[in-house]
């Protein structure tokens, strides 16, 4: 899991009204961009402006990262705010890769 603060913006919809972004919610999936890698995200915890990730995949990051967060959004994906990576749970390499991980 990867907890990180954030920052929501404003999203226009199709009546080009500008909309405001709800919280974030316990149990919401969102989808998580840390450098070039994107993986899904569950909420697992919100407190103020710290949330708390559940990741579906493994990331290489460090702390003090920087990430993007994006929501869906009438079936498209809408980036939603950003964030900061404060801490994080570290993987044993050998627990990591698996054959239905690598793409082949």
């Amino acid at each position: 899991s990867t907890q990180s603060t954030w920052g929501l913006l404003g999203v226009k919809s199709d009546a080009a009204q500008q909309g405001k972004v709800q919280k974030l919610a316990r149990g919401e999936i969102l989808m998580v961009n840390i450098g070039s890698m994107s993986t899904g995200g569950r909420v697992v915890a919100v407190k103020s402006d710290l949330a708390k990730l559940a990741l579906t995949n493994p990331v290489c990051t460090e702390i003090g990262e920087k990430l993007a967060l994006s929501r869906r959004v009438e079936k498209h994906w809408r980036l939603i705010g950003w964030g900061q990576i404060r801490r994080g749970t570290k993987l044993d390499g050998d627990k990591v890769v698996s054959s239905s991980n690598l793409g082949e």
